[in-house]
């Protein structure tokens, strides 16, 4: 059950950081409440460790609803009919992800739920940035900016392994 739970945050996760296809809805300029909101398509890949069977790297990919900051915030996971795969919640002091099934799992900090369900640290801090447009940098990540205005971002990590990949897809 726990390894389901780590499936569904993996594509939970995997498609709010790799879709490359997500769009802000804050289109119109800052919201009242201040709150960033995006949504779209999210798709992470983490290689295996080295001689580990071929084709034995992760992949994740799901359509997404993201509102906050690294601080805090809310992500939602969908189904590809559109229904919830999983929830996030998270603050400064902890992170609780929520099954489709119910099943509940409770973390430190979001960073400490994604290196447990993708296993690998994914920058939170600097996908927010990147959501936002902006190129910030990260020890042993690359981002690609250049179809930000088409709503595409992609990010890979080569070094430390495992590499990994994260592509979103704003939806327009």
């Amino acid at each position: 059950m726990k390894r389901h739970l780590a499936a569904s945050v993996f594509a939970l996760v995997a498609s709010f950081m790799i879709a490359g296809c997500a769009v802000s809805m804050r289109s119109g300029g800052p919201k009242p409440s201040l709150i960033s909101a995006w949504q779209g398509r999210l798709a992470i890949r983490v290689a295996a460790d080295p001689g580990a069977v071929p084709d034995a790297d992760q992949h994740f990919s799901s359509g997404f609803e993201l509102e906050g900051s690294q601080l805090l915030g809310e992500l939602r996971l969908l189904t590809p009919l559109g229904g919830i795969a999983a929830k996030i919640h998270w603050t400064t002091q902890q992170a609780v992800m929520q099954s489709s099934s119910g099943e509940i799992s409770h973390f430190g900090s979001i960073d400490a739920l994604v290196c447990s369900t993708v296993g690998t640290h994914l920058p939170i801090a600097a996908l927010f940035a990147w959501l936002d447009g902006s190129n910030a940098d990260i020890d042993g990540w690359t981002v690609d900016l250049s179809q930000f205005a088409k709503g595409k971002i992609t990010a890979k990590r080569t070094m430390p392994a495992p590499a990994a990949e994260i592509r979103i897809v704003l939806d327009k």
